[in-house]
């Protein structure tokens, strides 16, 4: 696991789970679960964005970036990357 995971599950105990340990695997979806509603959404972004140093737009509040642990490692990691400088 990486640290963009570990910290992710850390957020989600915290603000979704109320310090219940999680119960589901970094694949399965938020939203079929009912863990993150779309409050939850905005709250998770916030997150995103101070903590990873990334900015988040409108149009990419969608499932396929957002919905499970997996998905938004990759989300995450490939904003990172297209803002790395190239040498």
């Amino acid at each position: 696991m990486n640290n963009t995971a570990d910290s992710l599950k850390a957020f989600i105990k915290e603000n979704f789970l109320f310090g219940r340990e999680p119960d589901f695997s970094d694949d399965d979806s938020f939203l079929d679960m009912g863990l993150i509603d779309s409050t939850g959404v905005l709250e998770l972004v916030n997150y995103l964005e101070e903590t990873h140093g990334v900015k988040i737009e409108d149009e990419e509040l969608v499932p396929e970036n957002l919905d499970s642990i997996n998905l938004i490692v990759r989300f995450i990691e490939s904003k990172q990357s297209a803002a790395a400088p190239t040498s």
